[in-house]
């Protein structure tokens, strides 16, 4: 009836119209959805700012001295979005790290806020909120494909494996958040430095759901999102090379939950993948090139083959076992001075992982999601494990960032798993385990808020770590700098950061670091010989470093000792012309 002509079309509008809208044909405006479908829309949303709300005292928290001092507040290069800028943030491998894309974003920051810390921890709140919720988006299709029986099992709009079953909603929820709120993360998150965790992490998933979003169709990727996929995995490089075993983890996921191997074969999928594993081994390169140029790789005499094995298995059941019980967590879990692989929690460790991995490999018919969880936090844990170690660290709760996701997806999968269940099961059951998945949420939740306050400043920080283990020498120093860098130190703060760095030196002899503050800290209480003494065993042992010249022009212009400070203070600003503060104190010199 509406095909004709204009002169009759009128006649015919109003009676079809009343009809139409009679018989509900033809609705004027989109139906609006139900309260449980526009529910399910809105849980990413919920669950990113849940998320964000965890950690709230991080927006309070100052800068710390721990890389932010080096990498922001000495650091000039990165202050602004000009072409000399953005040139030093694409070049740049400072402290040994390649991440172009964090040090945009820093840029951005210091663009719209200065160096006001506040927004700087805004910005790692907002990317890790963002991260959650696009992680939820990654949990439900990885849950509605185990559910389903891979991506390209048949089911109804609401049924089990869907997107839309309620079911594999709350699941995804539930890993999202256990990801998103978990204690473990309030490291990559209230530490400034640690932006690049939270960016690299954020376009790691957004790799990672463009590929789920690909292969929906249960065959080849399409080709769109194969880009998107492709581009948000080089993103996540520039940002942090962490992410690089990425085309292992996408094989891994076509394996289980997937099931893509019988309909694709391991050649085609192999090949697909060709790209993300020719990214990941330049980003490889790239990272242990500038890592090793900038932090000497753990000796191989003093930690071989033995050791190497115990620290890799050590860290694996370290970020399972924080993942149940985020008890513990330090800035620094430091690396002792000799790794022997008998002693008793090594071999605790290596046994563990032996177990699992064989009780695994048992029941990967009836469980391969548990076999899957593993294989991948091991696939994220070994680069930067005991094979590569670099630095003081044994362990750092930072590299949980991207190797909990699989655990947190299983725990999804268990809640997803009870309410599927809820018409085989007595209705209390059901309710307990939804209640103690929200009790365990509020619990993360509180924790991630209470560890946030310890990151509120230098002091707070390495104090809380010294507290967790006396006998670390790195955060004895560190908390001992933080002393005497107040602005007003005062004698007593002197004298209690010498107490703390000749302990530091006790503990670990070997190490050249804690004689610079100790000098200092000496100076402060107006004990030059001594402090003079202290800059020329750390220049023995650092020769090459700046501080060394500066530090002794320093105190002995203190001493009136000018003729002998000068040519101090000028090989310190020819070796470093930005020096702070330091033309001043030789135009002194030079005067008196």
């Amino acid at each position: 009836s509406f095909v004709t002509s204009s002169a009759g079309a009128g006649a015919h509008h109003g009676p079809l119209l009343a009809r139409a809208l009679a018989l509900g044909l033809a609705p004027l405006s989109p139906e609006p959805l139900p309260p449980r479908a526009a529910l399910l829309r809105a849980l990413p949303v919920l669950v990113a700012v849940v998320t964000g709300l965890a950690f709230l005292p991080a927006l309070d928290a100052d800068f710390v001295n721990w890389d932010d001092d080096r990498n922001l507040l000495e650091n000039p290069n990165y202050r602004g979005l000009g072409w000399a800028q953005l040139r030093w943030m694409f070049t740049t491998r400072l402290l040994g790290h390649y991440i172009p894309l964090t040090w945009l974003s820093f840029g951005v920051n210091y663009v719209l806020g200065g160096l006001n810390p506040w927004g700087y921890h805004l910005g790692n709140v907002l990317l890790h909120a963002a991260g959650a919720g696009v992680f939820y988006l990654v949990a439900r299709r990885l849950l509605a494909a185990g559910v389903g029986g891979g991506v390209a099992a048949p089911a109804g709009p609401m049924g089990a494996g869907s997107l839309r079953d309620p079911a594999v909603c709350i699941g995804a929820a539930f890993a999202a958040l256990a990801f998103g709120v978990h204690p473990l993360r309030v490291e990559s998150v209230a530490w400034v430095t640690e932006r690049r965790d939270v960016l690299c992490g954020l376009f790691y998933l957004l790799a990672v759901w463009a590929y789920l979003r690909g292969v929906a169709s249960g065959g080849p990727i399409a080709t769109r999102w194969w880009a998107l996929s492709l581009g948000a995995f080089a993103a996540a490089l520039l940002s942090k090379s962490i992410s690089m075993p990425l085309g292992a983890v996408l094989l891994l996921l076509d394996v289980y939950p997937l099931r893509r191997v019988g309909a694709m074969g391991w050649r085609r999928l192999v090949i697909e993948k060709l790209p993300y594993l020719v990214l990941g081994a330049l980003g490889a390169s790239v990272a242990l090139a500038t890592l090793y140029r900038a932090i000497p790789v753990t000796a191989y005499g003093a930690y071989g083959p033995a050791a190497r094995v115990a620290m890799s298995a050590y860290g694996l059941v370290f970020y399972a076992w924080k993942f149940l019980w985020a008890g513990g967590l330090s800035p620094m879990h430091e690396l002792p001075e000799r790794v022997d692989a008998l002693e008793p929690r090594f071999l605790l460790a290596m046994a563990l992982v032996g177990a699992v991995t064989a009780i695994l490999i048992a029941l990967r018919r009836r469980w391969p999601g548990g076999l899957a969880a593993w294989v991948y936090s091991a696939l994220l844990i070994l680069p930067v494990g005991g094979g590569v170690h670099a630095g003081l660290h044994l362990v750092a709760d930072r590299y949980s960032y991207l190797s909990g996701l699989g655990f947190a997806v299983l725990a999804g999968g268990g809640l997803a798993w009870l309410v599927r269940e809820r018409t085989r099961l007595r209705s209390s059951v059901v309710t307990l385990g939804v209640a103690a998945a929200a009790l365990i949420v509020i619990g993360w939740g509180a924790g991630a808020w209470r560890q946030s306050k310890v990151w509120h400043d230098s002091e707070r920080l390495w104090g809380w770590a010294l507290d967790l283990d006396p006998q670390c020498a790195m955060c004895a120093t560190n908390l001992g700098a933080a002393l005497i860098m107040a602005p007003e130190p005062g004698l007593a703060r002197a004298r209690q950061a010498e107490a703390l760095l000749r302990h530091a030196i006790r503990v670990r002899p070997e190490r050249a670091f804690p004689y610079h503050p100790l000098g200092v800290a000496l100076a402060l209480q107006g004990r030059y010989a001594e402090a003079e003494a202290v800059f020329e065993e750390y220049a023995r042992r650092e020769p090459d470093s700046v501080l060394v010249a500066a530090d002794l022009g320093l105190v002995r212009l203190q001493q009136g000792r000018h003729a002998e400070a000068v040519p101090l203070l000028r090989r310190a600003l020819a070796m470093n012309p930005a020096y702070a503060n330091l033309r001043p104190v030789l135009a002194r010199a030079l005067r008196e």
